[in-house]
């Protein structure tokens, strides 16, 4: 069967779930409830394990493997990426019942971008296979970077992109709802259109880490963007699952900075070891676990009261 129609019917069923959600299942502007949260992110967990399942029988156990690897890798960047958007949120003090929108519209636009990311570099590394070696560095940098950092900030009126909007178009001071945009003498963006704009920038950052990270496990274009996408779909609901608990996790920066470090060495020792898909998912798989533990049995607050 011709494989462009495996991707016309998946995002065909990408597009019918988020429309399925946001204008069926989740219409109003209420925040959505703990229990909600956590059924939905269950649902995606266990579509994703399907789906492997699927490509299991259609192309395979490598392909299954490879793509329960770059899911995990994937969904555990995302979850750090959490962080991030609810430090967003608290800087511009977004009403919880507009969060749900900027996720949503914020999900659509990096599926679109990390598409694009995705084909641009396995057709890059396919063709100039020393680029593999610089992705590699961008990884051990990235977890370098990473394993350094401290505390987590965010400093919108540094974004470029943001700074160059203003420019152009005015802004309301005041939310107008859940309106991005509203006319008034002329066209105004409301401070939830800068928050988007916001979120949507930080994920470039964010794609810059993550994609590499799943080109070194798979040149599968398939396998890389569904692996993306459905820890992305999982992203919204797994906010609102773990904003409450989310800063229990201090500990998740090191192994996330282990883990690209990791694969970032896997890229640049390509050409003379190959690491199996079984043993890079082990080893996933272990430095979340144990920096997980470690998070829970000794938090720093506790390390800094006693």
């Amino acid at each position: 069967m011709n494989p462009l129609f495996f991707w016309i019917v998946f995002n065909l069923f990408v597009l019918a779930v988020l429309a399925l959600d946001l204008w069926v299942l989740h219409r109003s502007n209420r925040p959505m409830g703990l229990p909600g949260a956590v059924g939905w992110s269950v649902a995606w967990i266990t579509l994703a394990a399907a789906f492997a399942i699927l490509v299991y029988y259609w192309h395979g156990r490598a392909a299954s493997l490879e793509f329960v690897t770059s899911y995990v890798i994937e969904l555990s960047l995302s979850v750090d990426n959490l962080f991030v958007f609810l430090l967003i949120f608290r800087y511009f003090r977004v009403p919880a019942g507009y969060q749900r929108q900027v996720l949503f519209w914020g999900i659509l636009g990096a599926l679109l971008m990390r598409g694009l990311f995705i084909l641009a570099g396995v057709n890059l590394i396919r063709q100039f296979h020393w680029v593999s070696y610089v992705f590699g560095a961008l990884l051990i940098y990235g977890g370098a970077r990473l394993l350094r950092q401290e505390s987590m900030e965010v400093q919108p009126e540094k974004n470029p992109v943001l700074r160059l909007f203003r420019r152009w178009i005015p802004i309301t001071e005041d939310y107008a709802g859940s309106r991005f945009f509203v006319r008034r003498d002329a066209l105004y963006a409301t401070p939830l259109f800068v928050v988007l704009l916001v979120v949507e920038t930080t994920d470039v950052l964010f794609a810059v880490d993550s994609i590499p990270a799943v080109l070194a496990i798979t040149l599968n274009a398939f396998i890389v963007y569904t692996s993306n996408v459905f820890a992305i779909l999982g992203l919204r609901s797994m906010y609102f699952a773990l904003a409450g608990i989310m800063e229990m996790f201090e500990y998740l920066h090191y192994g996330l900075s282990v883990i690209l470090i990791f694969v970032g060495l896997k890229m640049l020792l390509s050409h003379y070891y190959q690491f199996s898909t079984s043993i890079t998912l082990a080893v996933v798989a272990m430095v979340l676990l144990i920096s997980g533990l470690v998070s829970v049995a000794y938090p720093k607050r506790k390390r800094k009261n006693s």
